[in-house]
């Protein structure tokens, strides 16, 4: 026996924000629209999910072709279904975030974006659809978020200074932080390994470098000990 629906259906899309880190700015990965609505548009990366499709393989799918990024960190953030949010009928979005070292993830556009690039939160341009609400909606999720757990590796290097962790949390609670005290939780946490290397070409005294242990950070976890910065 088959089994139809009754009454119409909204169209479902996935959308992200990608958020990628550089020495002075936390940014975000925007594509330009080819297309309308919204043509020549900057916008989310994302698109319609096809039948059959899985949510999330959907969002990696539209990463992976608009933008080129594949195998990166992704949380759901939220489901998005204002009725007239796109002009040409009902869309509901699932939203995710993603986080990305952007050095070594350099965008290319591709199917219906022409363009893809990183912009500063602080220089952003006028977004299509609601995509400027979604994205301070991911922003605010990765400032409570940090906090405790450690996501926030996800935007460095492999391998990192300690100057540099400071500078990623105070980009992204937009404000201040002491660094004796900061170093003294980071220590306590002891879910750093440090390594035998030191920064190069650099014009200052060189500082260590450290990687993140997630072995042994998932080990803490699970005696009970909690993440918090």
């Amino acid at each position: 026996m088959s089994f139809t629906y009754e009454y119409a259906r909204p169209a479902l899309t996935t959308d992200c924000v990608v958020f990628g880190l550089d020495e002075k700015d936390l940014k975000v990965l925007l594509i330009q629209r080819a297309i309308e609505p919204f043509q020549n548009r900057w916008a989310l990366p994302g698109g319609f999910i096809r039948v059959g499709e899985d949510v999330e393989k959907c969002a990696r799918r539209e990463l992976r072709e608009e933008t080129g990024l594949k195998n990166v960190f992704l949380e759901q953030l939220a489901t998005i279904g204002t009725p007239k949010r796109d002009p040409r009928e009902h869309v509901v979005t699932v939203a995710y975030y993603a986080l990305v070292n952007l050095i070594e993830h350099p965008p290319t556009a591709a199917t219906d974006a022409k363009n893809a690039a990183w912009f500063a939160l602080d220089d952003l341009p006028n977004l299509a659809f609601d995509h400027g609400d979604i994205l301070e909606l991911a922003r605010q999720r990765l400032r409570g978020k940090v906090r405790y757990q450690p996501i926030g590796f996800e935007l460095l290097p492999e391998k990192f200074t300690l100057t540099q962790l400071q500078k990623l949390y105070e980009l992204i609670l937009e404000e201040p932080l002491d660094k004796r005290n900061f170093r003294k939780k980071v220590a306590k946490l002891d879910i750093l390994e440090e390594t035998d290397e030191v920064e190069q070409d650099v014009a200052r005294r060189a500082a260590r470098l450290y990687r993140f242990d997630r072995s042994r950070y998932e080990a803490l976890q699970k005696e009970g000990i909690n993440f918090e910065l």
